[in-house]
């Protein structure tokens, strides 16, 4: 019997730790020098593309990529700043 609580307890803190934080530096532009998009964009291209192909900028809306981003960005180890000169980039080139 204490080996299955055990066993529940370590499983339920996998799960918590699996799924981690979310992400919630962005909140709407910060950047808008084309320095810091170039930069967005080597961040996004350089860290996205490690584990899935790169998503089509226009995918989303500025809400969508703040969405998603908050919950990539963790996977993706990125800081803050990183964060949201990705997000920017994204914004610069989707006119949604």
């Amino acid at each position: 019997m204490k080996k299955l609580i055990l066993g529940m307890i370590l499983g339920s803190a996998t799960m918590v730790v699996s799924c981690g934080p979310k992400s919630v530096a962005v909140t709407g532009p910060k950047y808008t020098s084309s320095e810091q998009f170039a930069q967005g964009k080597t961040i996004f291209e350089n860290s996205c593309n490690r584990c899935h192909k790169l998503p089509d900028p226009t995918k989303h809306d500025d809400q969508g990529w703040i969405n998603t981003l908050s919950r990539m960005a963790p996977k993706a180890k990125l800081n803050d700043d990183q964060h949201q000169m990705v997000y920017d980039y994204l914004i610069s080139v989707n006119k949604k």
